[in-house]
């Protein structure tokens, strides 16, 4: 049984360990009301962009003069999955959701006899990796200095996946990343970048209801906005995750406070039965003693 003075310390450690879960519970809340603002306006912007660009490739037929990213590279064999994660812990299970999510794509494609690849945007994604798939990681974009992410860290990332694409590293590209939903819930999702997803049962669907008349022609206007396409899919991952970490963070840190404070009062009512044993004990001697004498 651990002693009054052993208790007390230990009372004291976890009040100081409370505070300052408290304080990281409201730096994160305060943090998240400009994160998740960022994210939902960049939600209208980057689902318009797909829209476009879905619209112009479905009037393209893939040919040798169409853009790569595009066309692709006539085959599928090697996949590179880019994992879009945090680059600090104490959020609770957000950057281990989304690995998973990267896991099982990963599954998914290697049990249809594909190649995987990784790519890393945050630093928290890739120890798993790091230790199921060594020779599998291709590259990472340090993030661990951006405080609040800019559309040009998103066009650096992406001009080093598309130049990757370009050499012939891979063929298809994933895109792993966490869609803020609300404080509580943050939905790990997975979209293909590289080349562009077209269904063309909507192509033919919507062919009716507009005639547009390009100029340039698509395929010139599909060159300039593909890159620019994946930069905005990019940099809305890194929105997106920067509201779910701190969302996961102010829960997590909210769940510690609490326990804490059970912690505190299961301690403290250790703490007082055995004061009011010890001294119970030193009365009973007491009086024994008297009786003695």
């Amino acid at each position: 049984m651990a002693s009054l003075k052993a208790l007390k310390l230990r009372i004291g450690s976890v009040k100081s360990t409370q505070k300052i879960t408290k304080a990281m519970k409201m730096v994160a809340a305060a943090k998240l009301r400009r994160a998740q603002a960022n994210a939902e306006a960049g939600r209208p912007y980057s689902q318009r962009m797909a829209e476009v660009v879905a619209s112009l490739a479905s009037k393209v037929t893939p040919g040798p003069d169409s853009p790569k990213l595009l066309a692709g590279t006539g085959k599928d064999d090697t996949h590179l999955i880019v994992v879009a994660s945090g680059d600090r812990g104490l959020a609770g299970a957000f950057n281990t959701n989304i690995t998973r999510a990267a896991k099982r794509k990963a599954d998914e494609l290697e049990a249809q006899g594909k190649t995987v690849l990784f790519y890393f945007v945050g630093k928290k994604g890739r120890p798993l990796f790091q230790r199921l798939y060594p020779k599998a990681i291709v590259g990472q974009f340090d993030t661990s200095a951006i405080k609040n992410p800019a559309y040009a860290d998103a066009q650096a990332a992406a001009k080093d996946i598309v130049d990757r694409f370009e050499s012939g590293q891979f063929d298809v590209a994933h895109l792993v990343y966490s869609t803020f939903k609300s404080v509580l819930l943050q939905e790990p999702t997975t979209d293909q970048i590289i080349p562009v997803k077209v269904d063309r049962a909507d192509a033919k669907a919507g062919a009716a209801s507009a005639a547009v008349e390009y100029e340039p022609d698509e395929d010139e206007i599909l060159k300039a906005l593909l890159p620019k396409n994946i930069a905005i899919q990019i940099y809305r991952a890194m929105l997106e995750n920067q509201a779910g970490f701190y969302g996961s963070q102010m829960t997590a840190m909210d769940n510690a406070t609490r326990n804490a404070g059970d912690m505190i009062n299961r301690l403290s009512i250790q703490y007082n039965r055995q004061r009011q044993a010890a001294i119970t004990t030193e009365l009973v001697e007491i009086i024994s003693g008297a009786e003695a004498l």
